[in-house]
């Protein structure tokens, strides 16, 4: 049951990261699903193991997951610069990360951890 739980949990998790990409830029990439899939599954597992966890801090860890998975998926499927362009946003890195992202990753792995909470619970 745990392992069908997580394959559940890791595609509700791609599913609202790809339709949140179709949302806002109309367009999206089949790794953006597997990338919110993955960080979906850290992030709560993060925020579940973790119950003493303060806000804040878990949001950074949260925002360090997501940037670092961006990182990693960006050098394997992201060398043109097809899938996402961060080179003219401030503090990026070989255009595969930036700042202005890593904070946007903050709330949102803090709406990511009640979310999984939610459904772990349910399932």
């Amino acid at each position: 049951m745990n392992f069908l739980k997580n394959v559940i949990l890791f595609t509700i998790g791609g599913g609202a990261y790809t339709s949140l990409e179709l949302l806002f830029r109309r367009r999206s990439h089949s790794s953006m699903f597997f990338l919110g899939g993955a960080c979906f599954l850290a992030i709560g597992k993060l925020w579940k193991n973790a119950p003493r966890l303060k806000l804040l801090p878990g949001m950074i860890l949260g925002s360090g997951i997501c940037t670092a998975g961006e990182l990693v998926t960006g050098f394997l499927v992201n060398r043109d610069y097809s899938v996402w362009d961060y080179r003219r946003l401030p503090g990026n890195f070989r255009g595969q990360i930036s700042v202005p992202f890593s904070l946007l990753w903050m709330p949102l792995s803090a709406v990511a951890g009640a979310v999984y909470r939610w459904c772990d619970q349910r399932l």
